[in-house]
């Protein structure tokens, strides 16, 4: 990217936080070409912006004005309210909403005509620019705001694009996921415990396990199946293990999360 980016916040909580420190440390903006607004009382999140260099305002106006690119990262429930007010401003301008379960027509519809939408959703793990996020461009964006918006994500995780069919189960996977892998951290290091590890070697094992085998899955492009086999032989602790975990539903309680949060996206998105 030849150029420094203009970057807007609309809300400046720990995920702006998180996007804006991986946007600086890749090269794509630097502190003092970022705005952020937030609420008067919101006195933490506005000095963490100011930490980074950023100009902070208590009114959203000034951050639409003076960006190229404006981050939609208030709660879903205020967004249209937000929009309305920056409506004026906000033409030829790319708007990059993360607020959950705000559709593409509802953001637009909030909007000038002529700006343009890009819906995403990242996950909590950008905060350690781990994350895994996915965008789907609204019916004004071009491929050029699809190549920046790649690029923006792609410095807090992976980022790829979507169709918006897509968003509530990838919301109910992805999104909601890191919920249910922390409470599978929590209960093999609970496991460990009880046959006698200390509980803070527990959870660093368990948590590095679960770090290690998901980076063995993506670059070594083999089924997960195929190694769960090559850790399991025959008659061994990790068969008696898995044939636990198959007695107790293991695979079911997993995928009936995804189903009942992809149900209850659809919900909220519905209203």
């Amino acid at each position: 990217m030849s150029k420094l980016l203009k970057l807007g916040f609309l809300g400046g909580g720990k995920m702006a936080q998180a996007m804006a420190n991986g946007f600086i440390s890749a090269g794509l903006t630097r502190g003092e070409s970022m705005t952020a607004s937030f609420h008067p009382s919101d006195h933490a999140n506005i000095e963490a912006f100011k930490a980074f260099g950023a100009k902070t305002y208590v009114e959203n106006l000034p951050v639409v004005s003076g960006s190229e690119i404006i981050f939609i990262s208030v709660k879903p429930t205020v967004v249209s309210s937000v929009l309305e007010a920056v409506r004026p401003a906000s033409a030829g301008k790319l708007f990059i909403s993360i607020a959950m379960g705000v559709t593409l027509r509802e953001l637009e519809n909030s909007l000038e005509s002529k700006a343009r939408v890009i819906r995403v959703m990242p996950n909590t793990p950008a905060l350690v620019r781990a994350g895994a996020s996915v965008y789907v461009r609204g019916s004004a964006a071009t491929d050029d705001d699809c190549k920046v918006t790649q690029a923006l994500f792609q410095a807090v995780g992976t980022c790829e694009e979507v169709s918006e069919a897509m968003m509530d189960p990838i919301t109910a996977l992805s999104g909601s996921g890191p919920a249910y892998v922390f409470v599978m951290i929590e209960a093999l290091a609970d496991g460990a415990v009880r046959m006698g590890l200390p509980r803070d070697l527990a959870y660093r094992l368990a948590s590095q396990t679960v770090l290690g085998s998901g980076k063995l899955v993506r670059e070594t492009g083999r089924h997960p199946g195929q190694l769960k086999d090559d850790v399991t032989s025959p008659a061994g602790s990790t068969a008696a293990g898995l044939s636990h975990l198959e007695q107790n539903a293991f695979r079911h309680a997993v995928s009936g999360a995804v189903e009942s949060a992809t149900v209850r996206c659809r919900q909220i998105s519905s209203k």
